[in-house]
């Protein structure tokens, strides 16, 4: 087989960012990358993906860390390396859909404080979702990458994903993400999609994928062949599992042909060195369970994301019913069927999850939603790929006649200025104002931490707990396995 391009492999690594939040429920620290920057500096990464995602939640939630700081920080060690970030559309880093003045406020901060590219996708694919944050980000200067949320449905074929990409490059993206966060695209899959692609879109192709199922590697290989541009790669200390494939092993592959990356695998292995001590640590603490490390093949059955798969552990544990894991994740399809089939992504992931989750916990399907599953039904978050059982609608109280078909955002005022009215008492910047929009329950606590005196750390939310109108604490759970 030849290669289709001749041009070097560009690589983003993860490992300030998605490989710790899939293996380690986002629980690596700034300290423990400040001191492995300068090397990660001088590789010559395509960029490093640092922040967004669950990060942000997680800096106040669990750290005792202000996520714009960190941000600031990282940007003053990496100032030769693009600094990419995972934005959600119109969910921003939250949970819920944001009227487009709040989007287009953290678009800005974010390329203010350091970012360079933003990677902008949406859990539905509903492109509606992503056009102010694209709007936004180049406004700003920041380079757009728009992701497609890839997954495997009676919806989701090729000619879906191909079509798919050239409304996005339409609608001004720079370059076009395959988000593969399941680690579902199998490597002859990949091959033919991304050829696919290249023939259709002039911008390059970035490929995002896992290793839960043991596949990331030669879906890597094949995309190479096929002429990918850019693709998602963790050093070797937390990488593979759930996270995904080791930078040094694809590095080492295609050392002498076409596809040469020309990175310098001895400065990979010196920051290998920092980040093995980080990945013992966080294995000693207990937020690293082997689990993730395990090849699951499975997961091609239920099409669940890494970050998903440690969370979903961690939040049964807390329930007491970690014995219900296989169980929970036979109903995630089954849910995901009844909810028309989203792609499995934040927020759909944890809304779907959690939905399977009290489904078995309490015994009766359906018995109880939350807030978010009812609101996914009734097309808050845009509209669903396929369709959505009207039995299932109907036992969370929602008629035919209150789903909403316009783009979700088209309903919402502009929320600034109540956010910083709200706010006026204890936002100190206009970052903090967006800290408080996303998360007004973690942030407030936050805040009052970090500008009071440091004796105790800031307060972080305990496990669900039971109680004798919720015995299995699963109205709580959601809050905890959305992490």
């Amino acid at each position: 087989m030849e290669f289709l391009s001749n041009k070097p492999l560009y690589l983003t690594d993860t490992i300030l960012r998605d490989a710790h939040q899939s293996q380690a429920a986002t629980r690596m620290r700034l300290e423990d990358m400040l001191p492995a920057c300068e090397v990660l500096d001088s590789i010559g990464y395509w960029s490093l993906e640092c922040w967004g995602g669950a990060t942000f939640d997680a800096c106040m939630r669990f750290l005792n860390e202000d996520p714009w700081e960190r941000l600031r920080a990282l940007r003053r060690a990496l100032p030769h390396t693009k600094l990419q970030m995972l934005f959600r559309g119109q969910n921003i880093l939250g949970y819920k859909h944001y009227a487009d003045d709040v989007v287009d406020a953290f678009c800005r901060k974010s390329i203010e404080n350091g970012i360079d590219i933003i990677r902008i996708f949406d859990a539905l694919n509903d492109v509606r979702n992503l056009e102010q944050a694209i709007k936004s980000t180049k406004k700003y200067g920041g380079m757009v990458e728009a992701a497609m949320s890839y997954t495997i449905s009676p919806i989701h074929d090729e000619t879906y994903f191909v079509k798919l990409a050239k409304e996005l490059e339409q609608l001004g993206a720079d370059v076009i993400c395959i988000k593969d966060m399941a680690n579902l695209l199998l490597p002859m899959d990949a091959y033919s999609l991304v050829k696919r692609l290249k023939e259709t879109v002039s911008v390059p192709i970035h490929l995002h994928t896992h290793n839960t199922t043991g596949t990331g590697d030669m879906v890597y290989l094949m995309a190479a062949y096929a002429g990918v541009d850019i693709v998602d790669t963790a050093l070797s200390p937390l990488a593979n599992g759930t996270s995904q494939p080791a930078t040094e092993s694809l590095v080492a592959t295609l050392r002498g042909t076409p596809r040469d990356t020309g990175l310098d695998l001895g400065k990979m292995s010196q920051a290998a060195a920092h980040f093995r001590k980080v990945a013992q640590r966080l294995k000693d603490e207990g937020s690293l369970d082997p689990k993730v490390l395990n090849v699951d093949t499975n997961t091609l059955l239920y099409q669940v994301p890494g970050g998903m798969l440690s969370n979903l552990i961690s939040q049964l544990k807390q329930a007491g019913k970690e014995d219900r894991y296989y169980d929970v994740l036979a109903e995630i399809p089954r849910v995901r069927q009844d909810y028309g089939y989203p792609p499995l992504v934040t927020p759909s992931s944890q809304i779907v999850g959690t939905q399977a989750v009290m489904n078995i916990i309490t015994g009766q399907r359906y018995k109880t939603f939350t807030k978010e599953s009812k609101a996914m039904l009734r097309g808050e978050y845009g509209k669903l790929p396929g369709e959505v059982s009207e039995a299932v609608r109907a036992q969370a109280g929602i008629s035919p006649e209150e789903v909403i078909t316009c783009r979700p955002a088209d309903l919402l005022e502009p929320e600034l200025p109540k956010y910083r009215e709200e706010f006026r008492d204890i936002a100190k910047s206009d970052e903090d104002v967006l800290s408080l929009a996303l998360f007004p329950q973690v942030a407030p606590k936050f805040l009052a931490w970090r500008d009071g005196p440091k004796d105790e750390p800031a307060k972080t939310p305990e496990a669900p707990k039971a109680s004798p109108a919720d015995p299995n604490g699963v109205r709580e759970l959601y809050v905890e396995f959305r992490r």
